[in-house]
């Protein structure tokens, strides 16, 4: 038996609140997950993004606690072009959402930057940077 990842979870604290910060990146959730417990986007090659309140989490884990001191999850969205990363950043940035890293040029080769969801969570944005003139 091989267990297959299937999708990544997130506990959010206003689910209303998350939804719209992750429709802005794209993300296809239903219309009315706005206002429910538990939310699911399927993403590209099967995966999903699910969303679920503390309240639901409690729901069945009594003792649980959102993590104090920081994030310990995050998600990396690649975009089209270096100009999109800052693009997408600047727009998130305008719209009320933290932006913990500007845009800048990676050593390891990308445009990179960082905003953060509703609760905390990074969302980095990436593209590889275009390749110089060759000789």
């Amino acid at each position: 038996m091989t267990p297959r990842f299937d999708a990544i979870g997130l506990v959010v604290s206003d689910m209303a609140a998350s939804v719209t910060f992750y429709r802005r990146l794209g993300f296809a959730f239903p219309q009315g997950s706005e206002s429910e417990p538990h939310a699911e986007a399927e993403l590209p090659g099967g995966l999903r993004l699910l969303l679920d309140t503390e309240e639901t989490v409690r729901s069945f884990h009594a003792g649980w606690q959102p993590p104090t001191g920081g994030s310990r999850a995050g998600l990396a969205l690649r975009c089209a072009d270096p100009g999109e990363v800052d693009t997408v950043y600047e727009e998130l940035v305008a719209a009320g959402y933290h932006g913990e890293l500007k845009p800048w040029d990676a050593f390891w080769g990308q445009r990179y930057a960082t905003v953060q969801d509703p609760d905390g969570n990074g969302v980095d944005l990436f593209a590889p940077l275009a390749a110089g003139p060759t000789e």
